[in-house]
């Protein structure tokens, strides 16, 4: 290895390292505290080690990742994100329950690594390695930690799906090395491209790898276990599933895309194309009939992805600018939302506060988590000010100079509907306390620990800030996409 490659996996390396000096601190003295503050350290350490990195791109490491701008722009974004929910995590369960928490942070690292590494990946093979690790880590997050029966039974709904995604997923790929002879992404679209029209292994190997992701993307018809899974999950390995792990898969299939397959490919872009629509009309009609707001922000979610596959088929140079701010304003708005609830939840209760009644008069009991809540599902509703406004403009305006009518006229009517289903909470907010209050009576944030408090509100807050100053300034962050995802795959 190079000192130019060495240099730019430095972030990687980093996490691999505090993933390893954690494990070593929980096997020498048991403490949540010391997990945790070395957890978050650690995390904020590979964020900084990021840009450091920066002037030695792009360059290859092994034949299996590229460390250019979109992988050090997505692989930032899963850092940052992983980073928030550490934080939050310690909130959730810091001091309210004494059960022992010390290994929750270690699968917490070892899911950031595996999702950190995606965007990266160039192979076959370190594909499918960073997404087992992710997801392998991923089973233990949504069980661990709780005595309550849903997060059990949501752990072995997502071991028994995710593994057959696997399935679809490997068998996928060893179909289209049997057609072609290579696992190399760059080396499947070269081959390709000389070669003549695409055979029965290669067609049937593409559509396995695409249902295998549309699992892990919980795209529609492939949605089915998400929304237990993020009611069953904790509060904040729920935003850990929604934002990091999205953010990871949806990196590298675009990258895949983009090197292996023909984006001029009339039947894999209909296909896609069908995909998005399914995904953004079911993923608001489902979230029309619930009354818990996990599963409401879980058919939203599927919603979301769907948008971003406009911005898949989009291409050209407008569609990555609209995938990459378009994740990063859904996992600001996402970790906000989340991070609320987690805020708002009891981890020894039978659940978390998350059903809709939970949140009947917020205005009046916690008026900053609510004016928060409020604004994080208004950016997830596309209302100015806020990211989503922008991160919705960027992918209409991707679509309709890709010339997609019914991809972008699905996220038009999509957004309408989801417009209401947003204001239900809202109102729900707004409504005068119960005199008989539900069951479990959301926690108060004032009644933790200084520290905790603290660092949860202090959290909430740095989101809508985020949310709010980049919604009505977003040059910022465009010239940072500009200028990183604008680099060659």
């Amino acid at each position: 290895m190079t000192a130019a490659a060495f240099l730019a996996f430095a972030p990687y390396s980093l996490l691999g390292a505090v993933t390893i000096v954690v494990m070593l601190a929980i096997a020498a003295h048991r403490s949540h505290r010391l997990a945790a503050f070395s957890t978050i350290a650690g995390l904020a350490l590979c964020c900084i080690a990021l840009p450091l990195a920066a002037p030695a791109s792009p360059t290859s490491v092994t034949p299996l990742f590229i460390i250019d701008g979109t992988a050090l722009f997505y692989s930032g974004l899963v850092l940052g994100s992983a980073l928030i929910v550490a934080i939050l995590s310690y909130v959730y369960f810091g001091n309210r329950d004494q059960a022992p928490r010390e290994e929750y942070y270690l699968l917490l690292l070892t899911a950031t690594l595996g999702a950190a590494v995606l965007p990266a990946s160039v192979h076959f093979a370190s594909f499918f390695l960073g997404l087992e690790t992710l997801s392998v880590a991923l089973l233990g997050l949504i069980a661990y930690a709780s005595p309550r029966e849903d997060a059990a039974e949501a752990g072995m709904k997502y071991l028994i799906l995710g593994g057959a995604a696997s399935a679809f997923l490997l068998f996928g790929m060893a179909l289209i090395y049997a057609d072609l002879g290579t696992l190399s992404f760059a080396r499947i679209g070269a081959l390709s491209q000389a070669g003549s029209a695409p055979d029965f292994y290669r067609l049937v190997g593409v559509a396995m790898i695409i249902t295998g992701i549309g699992f892990k993307l919980s795209l529609v018809p492939f949605h089915l276990w998400t929304p237990d899974i993020y009611e069953g999950a904790p509060a904040p390995v729920t935003g850990f599933i929604a934002v990091v792990s999205k953010i990871a898969v949806f990196a590298v299939i675009l990258r895949y895309f983009v090197l292996a397959e023909s984006p001029d490919d009339a039947s894999l872009r209909t296909g896609l194309a069908a995909i998005a629509i399914l995904s953004m009309i079911a993923g608001n009609l489902l979230a029309l009939l619930q009354n818990n707001l996990k599963r409401l922000l879980a058919y939203s979610s599927i919603a979301h992805l769907g948008y971003l596959l406009v911005a898949f088929l989009a291409a050209g140079s407008l569609g990555p600018e609209a995938a990459a701010y378009y994740l990063a304003a859904y996992a600001v708005t996402n970790l906000g939302a989340f991070g609320v609830i987690g805020l708002l939840s009891t981890p020894g209760a039978g659940r978390d506060a998350d059903r809709i009644d939970d949140f009947r008069g917020l205005f009046r009991s916690h008026p900053f988590l609510a004016g928060s809540l409020a604004l994080m599902l208004l950016s997830l509703a596309g209302i100015p000010p806020t990211m989503g406004f922008i991160a919705k403009f960027y992918l209409i305006a991707a679509g309709i100079g890709a010339g997609l009518f019914w991809p972008v006229t699905a996220l038009v009517i999509g957004s309408v509907i989801g417009l209401y289903y947003y204001l239900r909470v809202l109102v729900a907010m707004a409504m005068p306390v119960p005199a008989q209050l539900p069951t479990p009576v959301p926690a108060d944030p004032t009644a933790l620990p200084a520290m905790p408090a603290l660092a949860g509100n202090a959290v909430i807050a740095l989101l809508l800030a985020l949310l709010l100053a980049l919604g009505a300034y977003p040059a910022p962050a465009i010239a940072l996409i500009r200028m990183t995802i604008g680099t060659p795959f």
